[in-house]
């Protein structure tokens, strides 16, 4: 028998060429279409490989190209009208402590002047009373008209200042985390101080401190902030 491969003389026995190697079991079993018969070109070979059929894939975007996509899309995001969310300043309900505390002062006093039985006392104790409500209520004065708060759709506003005033802007998506604080009496009485951590770099941990209704404005500016970093496209998988 004869090598189908080289042609060469073989013994029928022989279960391979001794010259090409070839297996001779498998000479009656037609060659596969991706094998390359001695003498057959390259591109031959090539094209009847299982890819030669299969179209070439893109490479998939990079992150660079993934942020540059969203931060495109951000860009012809149209700019909504700015629109009045809430406003407000310090509230008298946050000086309850305050109160109570003059109060207390003031029936201490009372009772020493009825112990001690001494008019001169009682003029004393008249004018400390008031004063400390004066200092107090004063006090109320300053903080109330010191500051002044502003929440629109697109940022925060805060006022500082009698005399001099001050005002600050911060970017609603520039905000990465509002919280609330209170204690016992402000719990009471629904007010408490918000904390809003920001990129802004002149208050990169703004306090605004005797805020009325707490958890519901603490929320609202919450909420104000994730709905504009969504609106402009602003997610973690984006990047």
């Amino acid at each position: 028998m004869h090598c189908p491969n080289c042609g060469i003389e073989v013994v029928e026995q022989a279960g391979f060429c001794h010259k090409c190697g070839e297996r001779l079991d498998l000479a009656d079993r037609p060659f596969p279409s991706n094998t390359r018969r001695e003498g057959a070109p390259v591109s031959e070979f090539m094209s009847a490989g299982p890819q030669a059929d299969q179209p070439a894939t893109e490479p998939a975007p990079s992150p660079r190209e993934k942020f540059m996509e969203a931060a495109a899309a951000r860009q012809e995001v149209e700019e909504e009208p700015e629109r009045e969310l809430w406003q407000g300043s310090y509230s008298p309900k946050a000086m309850v402590g305050a109160w109570m505390l003059s109060a207390l002062i003031t029936v201490g006093l009372l009772v020493l002047a009825i112990w001690a039985k001494a008019t001169w006392f009682w003029w004393v104790v008249v004018i400390v009373v008031l004063l400390l409500l004066l200092y107090q209520f004063l006090k109320l004065c300053y903080r109330r008209m010191n500051v002044r708060y502003l929440l629109t759709t697109q940022r925060f506003i805060h006022e500082t200042g009698i005399l001099r005033r001050v005002t600050d802007r911060i970017e609603v998506i520039d905000m990465d985390d509002i919280t609330f604080e209170q204690t016992v009496l402000e719990r009471v009485v629904g007010v408490g101080t918000i904390r809003i951590t920001s990129s802004d770099r002149t208050h990169p941990e703004l306090l605004l401190r005797g805020i009325e209704d707490v958890k519901e404005v603490s929320g609202k500016i919450d909420d104000i902030r994730r709905s504009e970093r969504r609106r402009r496209g602003l997610h973690i998988e984006s990047i």
